[in-house]
C-alpha cells in the first residue's frame, strides 16, 4: 500500500514572478464589452486573482492524492496598485491553516515598483469524480442538461 503524501505545512512559502502581457490587461475580462475595453491597459484584477490561485494550487498540487484537485472556496484580496504591461509581478502564497481539506494562505503580490495587492486565499482539497457528479446533478435538476 503507496504512502499517503504528506500535507502542507503551516507556513510553506512559494513565490512565482509572472510578465504581464497585453492580453493580461482589462479589456480582455470580457472581450468586445465597452466598459472594459475603454479601462486602461493594466493588469487586470480578475488576472491577478487568477494568478494568485494558480500560486496556491501549485503549492498544493504534490500533496493530492490521484483524483484529488483543490478549488478556490475564499478570497480576499486588495488590488492597490496598477501595474503596466511588461513589469513582472511577483506573487508570494504562505499557507497559514489547514483544517482537514481547507486549507488557507496568506497572499501577497508586488510588482517590480511596489506592493500591489495582499490578502487571503481558501482551497479545499475535492475528489474531482464525486464533484463532478454533483455539479451534474445540479445542472440536471434545473434542466440545463
Amino acid at each position: 500500500m503507496p504512502a499517503m503524501k504528506p500535507t502542507p505545512a503551516i507556513g510553506q512559502l512559494r513565490e512565482f514572478s509572472y510578465r504581464v502581457p497585453e492580453e493580461k490587461t482589462v479589456a480582455h475580462v470580457f472581450e468586445g464589452e465597452r466598459l472594459f475595453v475603454d479601462m486602461p491597459p493594466v493588469f487586470a484584477t480578475a488576472y491577478l486573482v487568477g494568478l494568485i490561485e494558480w500560486v496556491c494550487m501549485q503549492v498544493l498540487e504534490p500533496h493530492l492524492e490521484p483524483g484529488e484537485q483543490s478549488v478556490g472556496t475564499a478570497i480576499n484580496v486588495t488590488h492597490t496598485a496598477a501595474t503596466p504591461v511588461g513589469l513582472t509581478v511577483k506573487v508570494t502564497v504562505r499557507v497559514s491553516g489547514i483544517q482537514g481539506r481547507r486549507v488557507r494562505f496568506d497572499v501577497r503580490a508586488e510588482d517590480d515598483a511596489e506592493l500591489v495587492g495582499e490578502g487571503t486565499h481558501e482551497r479545499f482539497v475535492i475528489v474531482r469524480e464525486r464533484f463532478l457528479e454533483g455539479v451534474a446533478k445540479k445542472r440536471e435538476q434545473f434542466g440545463k442538461a
